[in-house]
């Protein structure tokens, strides 16, 4: 993958970035969560981010995003507005808000869902939070994916969003 040279000024982590998927890809993807990709000009701020910078923004059903937001950003968003019920979609602008047990499930859900994206992929993923700083317990993504989810499966398979086998239901 490798070539960020398209978008300048980027955090300095070597993550999958939108650029480096295409948007079309991302946009099926959302769509197919019944969100809406709205591509925002390199450089402009980013509505609906809680960050800033090049993170993703929510604002109701729209994810927000430009050239140089990173994927693992923008699946995280979607994953937590997949969590959402419809009345926090509704009032959805920029905080989407959660607790610990919610942000934990969008962190597993996110890992899951990479899949579904050719060229990311959850191996990547969870190589791109380690890279952007997520923090979890045991050291890295992939250690707590595999070792220290229970909970967030659990959290996940009591709203319906994933099957008790295992397998995602959006």
């Amino acid at each position: 993958m490798g070539q960020r040279s398209l978008i300048e000024d980027t955090n300095s982590a070597d993550v999958i970035r939108l650029a480096d998927l295409g948007a079309e890809p991302v946009r099926r993807f959302l769509e197919r969560l019944g969100l809406q990709l709205e591509r925002i000009e390199n450089r402009q701020p980013i509505p609906g981010s809680f960050w800033g910078d090049e993170e993703a923004g929510l604002i109701e059903n729209r994810l927000y995003a430009r050239d140089d937001t990173p994927i693992h950003s923008i699946l995280h968003e979607a994953c937590h507005w997949l969590c959402m019920d419809d009345d926090r979609r509704q009032g959805l602008h920029t905080n989407a808000g959660g607790d610990y047990d919610e942000e934990n499930a969008v962190c597993y859900l996110q890992i899951l869902l990479a899949d579904r994206l050719p060229g990311f992929g959850r191996d990547r993923c969870m190589a791109d939070m380690d890279a952007w700083g997520y923090s979890f317990r045991l050291g890295s993504a992939r250690k707590w994916f595999e070792e220290d989810a229970a909970e967030a499966r659990a959290w996940l398979v009591g709203r319906g969003i994933l099957a008790a086998s295992g397998g995602v239901r959006v």
